[in-house]
């Protein structure tokens, strides 16, 4: 299996192209300021997961800014702490100013010569669009948790992605499935008999930060640290056939 063999690339966001780690971590900081003894990175992003997580299982409707509001409300009584509802509104909103990866836009304008870009994401549309400015590019494609009514990994994104991929012509083996997320992207694209690239961005890291344990290690057909050694394992790939 080589990169060339396929022509459609889809992508995770969040956690793959746009830093929300950070994003998150320094837009949860008039809480954590509050929080004593102070928490460690991992520990915040840790605890974010798990509400999220249970969040968007029982409320799969609600766009994600507005669900990120109920994680914040959640984590301050998690940790003790006071707030306000514009606290949590704000926090909603902050997607907007999540940062890009450095090295994601040039990846994205790079691999846009050579295939069709897709998202499928976690996040509701109003957010995205902060978020595709940062990423410079135009993607063939924007599949959100809010178009869909369910969050990754439900197997319905999944299902609703390829249904309108396929609709155009896009057949499910041409398609490699691009993400950091083995929790929410890589156990479900494995059902689906997806070719899955893993972008590896916390490797220096342990655990999973602002994801969840996927349980067993889902089978990984690439595995690159970053962007930039996705577009380098290409340029190499393309010159060799």
């Amino acid at each position: 299996m080589k990169l060339t063999d396929f022509d459609t690339l889809t992508f995770d966001c969040y956690g793959t192209l746009i830093d929300w780690e950070t994003g998150i971590f320094e837009a949860l900081r008039p809480l954590l300021d509050r929080v004593e003894p102070p928490l460690t990175r991992d520990q915040v992003l840790e605890a974010h997961a798990r509400h999220e997580s249970s969040q968007q299982k029982y409320t799969p409707g609600k766009r994600y800014q507005e669900l990120l509001a109920i994680v914040y409300k959640r984590l301050a009584e998690e940790w003790g702490v006071s707030f306000t509802q514009e606290e949590c509104i704000a926090y909603g909103r902050s997607i907007r100013n999540w940062p890009a990866f450095a090295d994601s836009a040039d990846a994205l304008r790079y691999l846009k010569q050579h295939y069709k870009l897709v998202i499928l994401s976690n996040v509701d549309n109003e957010s995205f669009a902060h978020s595709n400015a940062r990423l410079q590019v135009e993607f063939d494609a924007i599949i959100t948790a809010e178009d869909v009514g369910s969050y990754k990994p439900s197997p319905r994104n999944f299902e609703y992605m390829l249904e309108k991929l396929g609709e155009r012509g896009i057949r499910k083996e041409s398609i490699l499935h691009t993400a950091e997320s083995l929790f929410h992207d890589h156990r479900p694209a494995n059902g689906f008999g997806l070719a899955s690239c893993w972008i590896y961005r916390r490797h220096s890291q342990p655990g999973f930060g602002a994801t969840m344990d996927p349980g067993a290690q889902p089978k990984i057909d690439f595995r690159f640290n970053s962007m930039a050694e996705l577009t380098k394992a290409h340029q190499e790939a393309s010159v060799i056939g």
